[in-house]
């Protein structure tokens, strides 16, 4: 979900994240040094999730994009729009989410884009190989990640070949929170057909 499916293989992940954005940094880079965007988000982790959900939000995305930082010190926060929170998310709910992060710290979420590396190390065995396995995609028409990898989209015949649907919904990355009844259908319908 969300994300388009490419198969493992290509350059090593830091070395074209680092390519991405040309004089700006793209997030992925941005957290990849651990402390860094820890330093930016865990002083108002309420403030910081609100506008990292509004940034990437069908409903409330708006401004520069949200997935570059400038190379100066500048932070993901100056670039999230403000506003009233998504039409999906209630001011309980940030709450319970911010609480969480609080108590955790964002050291564990963010250790998954700082170990891309290691599993395209993990993965090399398997460069290029399709996924044959009964599937599914489910992806927002808005979000950036469908646009910017369209061409695996469109590569799905190969790299997916038991592939049984794709699906992009209107709506921007949280697809779960934004669409859930959309989703929850094609997921049941999905599982229903194996």
């Amino acid at each position: 979900m969300s994300v388009p499916y490419t198969p493992p293989g290509g350059p090593r992940p830091s070395e074209v994240f680092a390519q991405m954005g040309g004089e700006e940094e793209f997030y992925v880079s941005y957290f990849q040094e651990p402390g860094r965007a820890e330093s930016e988000i865990e002083p108002d982790v309420r403030g910081w999730l609100a506008g990292f959900y509004r940034a990437l939000s069908g409903d409330t995305m708006a401004g520069p994009d949200p997935h570059f930082v400038t190379r100066d010190g500048g932070t993901l926060r100056e670039r999230f729009p403000a506003g009233a929170l998504p039409s999906w998310l209630t001011e309980e709910e940030l709450g319970f989410y911010a609480a969480e992060f609080e108590r955790t710290g964002l050291t564990g979420a963010l250790n998954r884009y700082r170990n891309m590396d290691r599993d395209w190390e993990d993965l090399a065995p398997y460069a290029g190989a399709p996924i044959k396995q009964p599937s599914l995609f489910i992806g927002g028409r808005r979000d950036a990640s469908t646009m910017w990898l369209s061409d695996a989209v469109d590569a799905y015949p190969h790299t997916l070949p038991g592939l049984t649907g794709s699906h992009l919904l209107d709506c921007g990355h949280w697809i779960q929170q934004e669409r859930p009844d959309d989703v929850n259908r094609l997921l049941l319908e999905f599982l229903g057909s194996l």
